[in-house]
């Protein structure tokens, strides 16, 4: 993996630094991961077919990035899936995969330019995490969901993961705006570049 490019994302300062980072790694960003063996699409792409149907109806992939988690399910026969991503490059990457029926420049953790109650399912892979999206990006993905939605999520679950995160997954569900439904087991997600980082993969339900 491209030491120079992950510095970038991840010790960008500011949301235009971060755009700039992604960006300039959009065309090596997948195999630069894939070579580390990045398990996070696969993982959280498979539990969300175990808890969204296929015919649900309208798809977000927040932070979509170039698209990796999202090929399986438009394998798997899930229309329409709409991508949001901060990083134009990254958007130009997932436009080429031709998987996605709409792509929007949004920022998670802002105000999201969807209508209350869009969506029958959300799925977010390696986007809300330190230095990335912040944990109040979670409330606008439960206003922009339906009622009974799935929000199938990866959280980082290692020494480095900041405490505001999980704080508001516990916050959200005390305060009945969603109840969780499961979660994996924690598993090393980037073992041949980055063997100290795992993940879990989660999934709450809309209230």
């Amino acid at each position: 993996m491209n030491e120079t490019n992950v510095a970038q994302a991840y010790k960008a300062k500011t949301l235009r630094e971060q755009q700039a980072a992604y960006d300039h790694w959009a065309n090596k960003y997948e195999p630069d991961l894939c070579a580390m063996g990045y398990r996070v699409p696969s993982v959280i792409s498979a539990v969300f077919t175990r808890f969204v149907s296929e015919n649900a109806g309208s798809i977000l992939d927040a932070g979509c990035g170039g698209g990796i988690q999202s090929e399986s399910l438009s394998l798997m026969g899930y229309r329409p899936i709409i991508g949001i991503d901060l990083s134009e490059g990254m958007l130009s990457v997932a436009h080429s995969k031709g998987i996605y029926s709409e792509l929007h420049q949004m920022t998670l953790g802002e105000k999201l330019h969807f209508d209350d109650d869009t969506f029958a399912g959300v799925i977010s892979a390696g986007t809300i995490t330190p230095n990335h999206a912040p944990a109040s990006s979670f409330n606008e993905l439960i206003r922009v969901a339906r009622p009974g939605a799935r929000i199938v999520f990866s959280l980082r679950d290692d020494p480095a993961q900041e405490p505001q995160y999980p704080a508001a997954l516990q916050r959200l569900s005390e305060s009945g705006l969603w109840r969780e439904m499961f979660v994996t087991e924690s598993f090393f997600s980037m073992p041949y570049g980055e063997p100290e980082i795992s993940h879990r993969v989660h999934v709450y339900e809309v209230a």
